[in-house]
């Protein structure tokens, strides 16, 4: 968290007020736990247009270099026309007409400044993205059936294969295909894998247009709003299955996560 609907949501928002000439900027004293590395000559410098991969937002600029950035649990990017003076707020950058920061409480993101050649590598280690039109069902059902041994949900968390998800997406794509998420992927028939591919899209398209998903203390966009796509959640924090109206949700642990399913509706 955020995921591909929280970070797409950003991303959007963002390219509003591009592109953005860097007049100055301001680090904290603890910046160096999510910059990996310096900042250089990037004063004076354009943000032309952000683009993003996955969980990764890409902000390109005029000197064909990318400051890469992943949120991690806690982080989001906020615009403002005043300065920023948010706790843990870690890069600010100042423009003509707007404030641009990165804000993190708990500091679990990552940031690199690449030129094109290792942003194209650091991007590439990433699978396709799921909005990406090369998302095909074809290569859904390669991807998972490259692990066959695993557990559905581990390999739908696998950013090597599906760039962009992440944990309550994993859980819900598994809901509306009506498979639990603890299946072996040898176990899937033709019918369950294609169910899976339309199920990543029955959980983004209402996500992404309810501006993305906030649980308790999470994810803001640039404004500092939360996202309402909580209410499109089948499963995942939910105390009854929202697609049978009647069971019980089942809560188990799986590759470390919380993990929800309907015992009813998943087999």
């Amino acid at each position: 968290m955020p995921e591909l609907p929280e970070v797409k949501t950003i991303q959007d928002q963002l390219n509003k007020v591009m592109p953005f000439e860097i007049k100055s900027f301001k680090t904290s004293n603890v910046v160096n736990s999510i910059l990996h590395t310096k900042l250089d000559k990037i004063k004076g410098k354009t943000i032309l247009t952000v683009s993003r991969k996955g969980k990764m937002l890409d902000f390109i600029l005029n000197d064909n270099r990318h400051l890469l950035s992943h949120l991690g649990m806690t982080g989001t990017w906020l615009i403002s026309k005043e300065q920023i003076l948010e706790k843990h707020t870690h890069l600010q950058f100042k423009s003509d007409q707007f404030f641009l920061a990165y804000v993190d409480p708990r500091r679990f993101g990552h940031m690199y400044l690449y030129n094109q050649e290792k942003a194209q590598l650091k991007l590439g280690e990433l699978g396709v993205d799921l909005l990406d039109p090369n998302f095909s069902e074809d290569y859904f059902i390669h991807s998972l059936k490259k692990y066959p041994e695993r557990q559905i949900k581990v390999s739908l968390l696998d950013q090597s294969l599906f760039a962009g998800t992440g944990n309550y997406i994993a859980n819900e794509i598994c809901a509306h295909a009506r498979v639990r998420p603890q299946r072996r992927v040898k176990t899937l028939t033709l019918k369950e894998l294609a169910a899976l591919y339309q199920g990543v899209f029955k959980v983004l398209n209402p996500t992404i247009n309810s501006g993305g998903t906030t649980f308790a203390g999470g994810y803001r966009d640039t404004t500092g709003d939360k996202g309402s796509g909580v209410n499109h959640l089948v499963v995942f924090y939910q105390k009854t299955c929202q697609l049978c109206k009647s069971e019980k949700v089942k809560k188990i642990i799986l590759a470390q996560r919380g993990t929800y399913y309907c015992p009813s509706c998943q087999k």
